[in-house]
C-alpha cells in the first residue's frame, strides 16, 4: 500500500521516477529548470568548462537573466555579463534575458511561463524557492550544482520533511501576503524549518493573490526551508493560462501526509509588520514598530520599493494608491524598482510610474541592486532604510553599521511619506478625516 506524501515528497518521486519516497532518502532527480543570474552563473560557467563538459543537457531548460548588477554597475559586472552572453549564445539557450529584456529573475521567469505547476527547478541564486508559489518544487544551489545541472539535467536531493502551515480567515486592508511571512518568521525563527518544505494549506489561501503567494514561497529560504510551496488552485490555473504553453501535472498532498508540526494563522488577525534589523525573525507588529524600543517615531533615511520578494504590480498599486497627491519627506530617498519589463509598462499605463514621479521617488529599471547591497542604492554608515526586499543581515544594503527594515509595499510606501516607520492605515484614516472635515 502506498505511503502518504506531502506535495514536496510527490513531486520528488516522480522527478526521481519512483512511487514513492520518505523524508530522509537521497534521490537523483530529473531537472525541468536549471536557473542563473549575472553573479552565480559565471562561476557555474567556470565549473562547467573546468569538470570537461562541452554541451548542455537541453538548450530549452536553461535560464541565465542578467539581473543583478545590470545595466553593468563596473567593470567586473560587464566581464560576468560578457562570460553569460558568450555561453548562452555557444549554447544556444533558449532563455537569455539580458539589458531590455531582462527583469528580476524570480519574477521573470513565472510571467513568462518558463516555470510551471508540479515541475523541479534549481537555480543558483536561494529566493529560487519562488516558483513554489505555482505548485513547483524549486530550490536555491550553489554554482556547482548548477553547473553539473546544466550538463546532466540532473541534481541529488534529501527528501525533505514537512511543516504545513495551516491559513483560515482572510487578510485585511493594508495587510499582504509580506505581513504573512514575516508573521511566520517571527513564530518560528530564521531557522525554525531548516531543510523542510514549508507547505501552505487552508481555507485562507484561496483568498491570496498570485503576487501574494510568489511572495511568501520566495521568503521560505528566510526560515531556513528547503522550499516553500502553495496547492493548485484555480488562482494559480488562471495566472498559468496563457502564459505556460505546455502540459503540467498537478500534485496534492495526502490526506494523512506526514508532517513535523502544523502552525496556524488566522489572517483575520495580522496587522502590517516589520521586521527589525538585523534578522527577518526580528518582528513587530506595526503599532510596536512605530515607536521603536524608545517609545518615539523611528526616523529612516531611505525607502526601497520592489525586489524578487514584493516587485509585483500589486506592489506597484498598493505604493500608488499611498502616494497619490502626495510628497515623499523631504529627508527621504524613495527607490521604486518594478520587477520586470512587463511589470514598469504596465505601472507605466495605469499612471503609476507618474505617481511615483511627481512624489518625488526614483523609478529604476527592473534589478536586484539594492537588495544586496551592490547598486542603486547602497546605505551609508548610520542611515536606516525600509525596504520591500526579503532580507536585513548586517550590512546586507551596504555599511555595516546601516540597517534595514523588511516591510510591505504599503508600509513602505507611507514611511516614505512620513519619513518615520509609518503605519499605513493611520495615513489613509487621516487623510480620509481631512477630507471630511473640509
Amino acid at each position: 500500500m502506498p505511503i502518504p506524501m506531502t506535495m514536496t515528497q510527490k513531486i520528488l518521486a516522480a522527478a526521481a521516477g519512483l512511487d514513492e519516497v520518505k523524508a530522509g532518502e537521497l534521490v537523483q532527480v530529473k531537472l525541468d529548470l536549471v536557473l542563473g543570474n549575472d553573479i552565480t552563473a559565471p562561476v557555474a560557467i567556470q565549473e562547467f568548462y573546468g569538470a570537461d563538459f562541452d554541451a548542455v543537457f537541453d538548450a530549452e531548460k536553461i535560464a541565465l537573466v542578467m539581473d543583478h548588477f545590470t545595466p553593468s554597475k563596473d567593470i567586473k559586472a560587464a566581464e560576468n555579463c560578457k562570460t553569460c552572453r558568450e555561453f548562452a549564445r555557444k549554447h544556444q539557450l533558449k532563455h537569455f534575458y539580458d539589458v531590455g529584456a531582462m527583469g528580476i529573475e524570480h519574477a521573470l521567469l513565472p510571467e513568462q511561463g518558463i516555470v510551471a505547476a508540479g515541475e523541479c527547478i534549481i537555480g543558483a541564486d536561494s529566493h529560487t524557492c519562488t516558483y513554489g508559489a505555482l505548485g513547483a518544487f524549486s530550490t536555491g544551489v550553489g554554482s556547482t550544482d548548477m553547473a553539473a545541472g546544466m550538463a546532466t539535467g540532473e541534481a541529488w536531493f534529501k527528501v525533505p520533511d514537512a511543516i504545513r502551515v495551516q491559513l483560515k480567515g482572510e487578510l485585511r486592508p493594508m495587510v499582504s501576503g509580506k505581513d504573512i511571512v514575516l508573521h511566520l518568521i517571527g513564530l518560528i525563527g530564521v531557522d525554525g524549518a531548516l531543510y523542510q518544505s514549508l507547505e501552505y494549506t487552508g481555507e485562507g489561501v484561496t483568498s491570496l493573490s498570485m503576487d501574494d503567494r510568489f511572495c511568501i514561497a520566495n521568503m521560505a529560504i528566510e526560515a531556513g526551508a528547503k522550499n516553500g510551496i502553495f496547492p493548485v488552485d484555480d488562482v494559480t490555473r488562471a495566472y498559468m493560462q496563457g502564459r505556460v504553453d505546455r502540459d503540467y501535472q498537478v500534485f496534492e498532498a495526502d490526506p494523512d501526509a506526514p508532517y513535523a508540526r502544523t502552525v496556524e494563522i488566522d489572517l483575520s488577525t495580522l496587522e502590517p509588520t516589520v521586521a527589525f534589523p538585523h534578522l527577518p525573525e526580528n518582528t513587530r507588529e506595526i503599532g510596536d514598530a512605530c515607536c521603536a524600543a524608545t517609545g518615539a517615531a523611528l526616523p529612516i533615511n531611505q525607502v526601497v520599493i520592489g525586489s524578487c520578494t514584493n516587485g509585483w504590480l500589486s506592489d506597484m498599486q498598493a505604493a500608488a494608491e499611498i502616494m497619490e497627491g502626495k510628497q515623499i519627506h523631504p529627508d527621504i530617498r524613495c527607490i521604486v524598482i518594478p520587477g520586470t519589463q512587463r511589470i514598469y509598462l504596465d505601472a507605466m499605463e495605469k499612471g503609476y510610474l507618474k505617481t511615483f514621479v511627481e512624489a518625488g521617488c526614483v523609478v529604476s529599471t527592473p534589478t536586484c541592486g539594492p537588495c544586496l547591497g551592490g547598486h542603486m542604492g547602497v546605505l551609508a554608515a548610520g542611515e536606516r532604510c525600509v525596504a520591500t526586499t526579503n532580507r536585513n543581515f548586517v550590512g546586507r544594503m551596504g555599511h555595516v553599521e546601516s540597517e534595514v527594515y523588511l516591510a510591505s509595499a504599503q508600509v513602505a510606501a507611507a514611511s516614505a511619506i512620513m519619513g518615520v516607520i509609518a503605519d499605513p492605515r493611520a495615513l489613509d484614516n487621516s487623510s480620509d478625516a481631512k477630507e471630511g472635515s473640509e
